[in-house]
């Protein structure tokens, strides 16, 4: 989702979730796709009651840090790969200072990023197959 810059995370924190697509099960099509994921890792910027409770009413296993008690480093891998997707896209210049104003051009180039971001990961692969 695009916001303004002024906008905090936890604000958009349940339209974001909304938003999910299905989920299929891990035995592939068999049965009923889910709407919402088993578990949110997240850091201490979305560490609000209103965001807890609204994932216990999802259903959702919560993983938060706590503001005050936890260091950021308790949440380990799982979001290592959150900050190294965006860090990809940051390396696009446009995307990190953000020249355009426009929702609608953002999104065109924040595509365009994730596509090129993938294309080069195919071709590392493949090149890495033919050796």
């Amino acid at each position: 989702m695009l916001s303004a810059a002024n906008t905090h995370d936890s604000m958009l924190f349940e339209p974001l979730l909304d938003t999910n697509p299905t989920v299929r099960g891990h035995h592939g099509w068999a049965g009923r796709p889910r709407c919402r994921p088993d578990k949110l890792h997240a850091d201490k910027g979305y560490d609000y009651r209103r965001c807890r409770r609204y994932l216990t009413r999802r259903g959702i296993k919560v993983r938060i840090a706590r503001r005050g008690i936890e260091g950021k480093s308790r949440l380990g891998r799982v979001r290592w790969v959150v900050e190294r997707t965006i860090s990809w896209l940051l390396r696009f210049k446009r995307l990190g200072l953000r020249y355009d104003r426009t929702e609608r051009t953002t999104l065109a180039l924040l595509t365009l990023a994730c596509t090129v971001i993938n294309v080069r990961r195919l071709i590392k692969i493949e090149l890495c197959d033919q050796v």
